[in-house]
């Protein structure tokens, strides 16, 4: 029996169940019978090997045959619109008002923060939600034993990728992105506004995923005395009062040297100017960091600086759970 006819009435057959309205019909179609009928026609020696061609053929058509019945069950499922605010898919002439929604109160802070540092020059740069460990730890001078590697501080994905515990993940990309301006005499001045994850527990002043702003400034003459202008700048617009502020030695080791920055209490939080608060890490970019990024620190500087955004949020309205912010209650929204 010549195989070219069992393939002909394969492709016969397939055509068959694509133009059926029940694609399985075909299997009661007499081409089967007939090619069955063969079998006791041919020579013993020959009848296996038709055998287990017929065979083939026909498991071949039953996989395409239900793969057919998939598509069209597929196709025949309506697409439901999930932002529909009735019933799925019902059209609705209720107009948009105040009551559908509101901007989340984070934004709205993130918003302000971003306003305040483009007034003094700075450009705008979003972070990212997902990293590698060169851009998070080793690009920032990050010793190799460092306990900030370890999984109880940072989280990891099983391919290894981090999602960011600061916004400093960015400092090396801006940095590179940047050089440009350096070259023609300018300078770098970025911000880097971005949603970051600690493996922390949670309570009323923790949470695992909260947002920071990164200050990124490079220069031929970079000073510490201009980075704590700018500080200094930014929280007297944010509270929209004078303010002392001071510093202590801290440590990081993408800033040499470092400084934990704090500002007076405002009178928009009760202060009196007899209490301090400290609300961001700062100081001169570690000269490994600029030379990781293709700078000269030989004839560059700069000086950087990160603190949490939500807390920023918290003492400006009076809140006292940090957890609101991520828990989508309704109640907790509808005030701002």
């Amino acid at each position: 029996m010549d195989k070219s006819k069992i393939d002909a009435v394969e492709q016969q057959l397939l055509a068959a169940a694509r133009a059926a309205e029940d694609p399985r019909s075909i299997f009661r179609f007499t081409e089967f019978r007939e090619l069955a009928a063969e079998i006791g026609k041919l020579p013993a020696t020959e009848r296996p090997a038709f055998g287990q061609e017929l065979n083939q053929m026909k498991q071949r058509l039953q996989q395409q045959v239900e793969e057919i019945i998939a598509s069209r069950a597929d196709a025949e499922v309506e697409a439901i619109d999930v932002t529909a605010p009735l019933g799925i898919n019902q059209p609705t002439s209720r107009p948009l008002t105040a009551d559908n929604g509101s901007k989340h109160p984070l934004m709205t802070e993130l918003d302000r923060v971003s306003e305040i540092y483009r007034n003094m020059g700075f450009d705008v740069v979003e972070s990212r939600n997902l990293d590698d460990d060169f851009h998070m730890f080793s690009s920032l001078n990050f010793p190799d034993d460092h306990p900030a590697r370890d999984g109880y501080d940072s989280f990891r994905t099983t391919d290894g990728f981090i999602p960011p515990a600061h916004t400093s993940t960015m400092q090396h990309r801006v940095l590179k992105a940047n050089l440009h301006k350096l070259k023609e005499g300018g300078q770098i001045a970025v911000v880097i506004p971005g949603r970051v994850f600690r493996n922390e527990d949670i309570d009323a002043t923790h949470e695992h995923t909260f947002y920071q702003c990164e200050g990124v400034f490079v220069s031929e003459d970079a000073t510490l005395g201009q980075l704590l202008a700018v500080l200094q700048k930014f929280f007297e617009s944010y509270y929209g009062q004078k303010l002392r502020i001071k510093t202590q030695p801290g440590y990081f080791p993408f800033t040499e040297p470092s400084l934990e920055f704090s500002i007076e209490k405002p009178a928009a939080l009760g202060g009196k100017g007899d209490g301090w608060l400290e609300l961001c890490g700062c100081g001169m970019i570690h000269p490994r960091v600029l030379e990781m990024a293709g700078i000269d620190p030989q004839k560059y500087k700069g000086f950087a600086w990160g603190g949490g955004i939500d807390r920023l949020v918290l003492m400006k309205y009076a809140l006292t759970d940090i957890r609101n912010f991520e828990s989508g209650k309704l109640s907790f929204l509808k005030e701002f």
